[in-house]
């Protein structure tokens, strides 16, 4: 009896935790983990390392990047998901897990909607479409050219199967009209690393700050780039537009995610927090010289944002007819 008694002690202190709003909050002294669904090298982590020391300078709380790549950042998101929604765990989202990986696998291990909640938009970037300078590759034209006089045989590289620069490229064949084979790669520094060194044929559509150093230093070419107008970072280079490929027009977002159960307080915090520090003229200058383009909505505005996106790409799945397993 003794034993049935504290057993049924515990379990009503766990009930009473678990309803207790005050109980749930998050804690001041413990760090927060902000997850990055790829390998270094690509636009979310660049993003992530660069707010990092920002808010924990902020919050007078340590914030760690932890990478954490893999099956297009459905890892990642799926590790954010179940973490205890304490603010301990954050993840910068993006168009892959959250806009694309919905319609993208049939059976994803974690739904948008009811896992996540949207905190704060960070960031937008367009994408660009990356070779070796010493391929013949010199317009987004020359590319469609190349590929329709080889069917199947132009190689390009992503990120992983289902991520950001896969449907780029996806995109790209569609509004083309073209076929190329696919080379995945676990990251977009990977990819890079590739094209840079022994596999030259390569062609890599990627977002800008992925691109922009190794560009700068004559590593990479830049081919096009997916706005409808040039941007100042480079503005030498050409939209696909001015290239001959009309409808390809593409931004990559990231934006802060937390778990679905996170308290309303510390969301409305790290919103203020994050959308503070990306007024602050060095954040914006950093942001700006890396291809980033500060992006300033309400958690309730963002969750719309990402709604639209969802739909967005699900068309573009539909139309593609790409099914993937996760």
């Amino acid at each position: 009896m003794n034993q049935f008694i504290r057993t049924l002690w515990i379990c009503l202190l766990g009930w009473g935790c678990l309803n207790n709003p005050s109980l749930a909050q998050p804690r001041a002294d413990k760090p927060i983990k902000l997850m990055v669904p790829f390998t270094p090298g690509g636009g979310t982590d660049i993003i992530a390392r660069m707010m990092a020391p920002k808010l924990t300078e902020k919050l007078g709380v340590s914030v760690v990047v932890e990478n954490m790549p893999g099956a297009a950042g459905a890892i990642a998101a799926q590790y954010t998901a179940r973490a205890e929604p304490d603010g301990s765990t954050l993840m910068v989202g993006s168009t892959s897990e959250i806009g694309i990986n919905p319609s993208l696998y049939p059976k994803l291990p974690y739904n948008v909607a009811r896992d996540f909640v949207p905190v704060t938009p960070l960031a937008s970037t367009p994408m660009v479409l990356v070779v070796h300078p010493s391929s013949p590759i010199k317009s987004a034209k020359d590319l469609v050219n190349m590929a329709l006089a080889n069917p199947g045989k132009v190689n390009f590289a992503s990120a992983g199967i289902g991520s950001g620069a896969h449907l780029a490229a996806e995109l790209f064949l569609y509004e083309t009209q073209t076929k190329m084979a696919h080379i995945p790669y676990k990251g977009v520094g990977a990819a890079i690393s590739d094209i840079i060194g022994s596999q030259r044929d390569l062609v890599l559509f990627t977002t800008l700050p992925s691109a922009t150093p190794l560009a700068r230093s004559g590593k990479l070419r830049v081919v096009a780039i997916s706005t409808k107008e040039r941007v100042s970072v480079m503005p030498e280079v050409p939209t696909f537009i001015e290239s001959g490929v009309s409808g390809y027009v593409m931004e990559y977002w990231y934006g802060l995610m937390a778990p679905a159960a996170v308290s309303p307080d510390f969301r409305k915090r790290m919103h203020a927090v994050a959308s503070d520090l990306l007024k602050q003229p060095d954040v914006v200058a950093n942001l700006l010289k890396q291809g980033l383009q500060p992006t300033y909505r309400t958690p309730e505005e963002f969750a719309v944002f990402i709604k639209n996106d969802m739909d967005r790409w699900a068309a573009v799945v539909k139309s593609a007819n790409i099914t993937l397993d996760p």
